[in-house]
């Protein structure tokens, strides 16, 4: 027998939890770009392609890799990659090993602009996340959402 031939209906509690996760899920992400779009004229999508290239090895990732961690479609990794190019903040290279792929690669001008919006970000996931947490166990919590995903 599936678990969907006889679902257990959600408790209140967990209905409610349900109800604000979904919520969050809609209103945080937009909290956070706006915040970035307001006082760094960059969106989230923007900050979160410099972060990732600012963590990866030799500060580059394959272009497809890069599409994946910012959970974009390839193509509009690409279409944001040509942006990003255009003011400085990356380069796409020719992979070495299979010429038919490409690398994004961050440039000083790009880490520079990343520094600069950090104080913006953090201040904006505290505000939006942390400072509504309190005492939560935090490892637990973190524990939980990356058991979700």
């Amino acid at each position: 027998m599936s678990t969907t031939d006889h679902p257990q209906p959600l408790t209140p509690e967990e209905e409610a939890v349900m109800r604000a996760l979904g919520r969050f899920l809609i209103v945080v992400p937009r909290a956070l770009d706006a915040d970035l779009t307001r006082e760094q004229r960059m969106s989230a999508s923007e900050y979160s392609v410099l972060r990732q290239l600012s963590e990866a090895p030799g500060q580059m990732l394959r272009m497809s890799e890069l599409a994946s961690a910012c959970d974009m479609s390839l193509s509009g990794m690409t279409r944001l990659a040509a942006k990003l190019e255009s003011h400085g903040h990356l380069r796409r290279i020719r992979c070495q090993e299979d010429a038919r792929g490409a690398n994004a690669v961050l440039t000083e001008g790009g880490l520079t602009r990343l520094r600069e919006a950090w104080p913006t970000h953090l201040a904006s996931v505290r505000r939006h996340i942390f400072d509504h947490l309190g005492d939560l166990d935090l490892s637990r919590l973190a524990a939980a959402f990356a058991a979700m995903s």
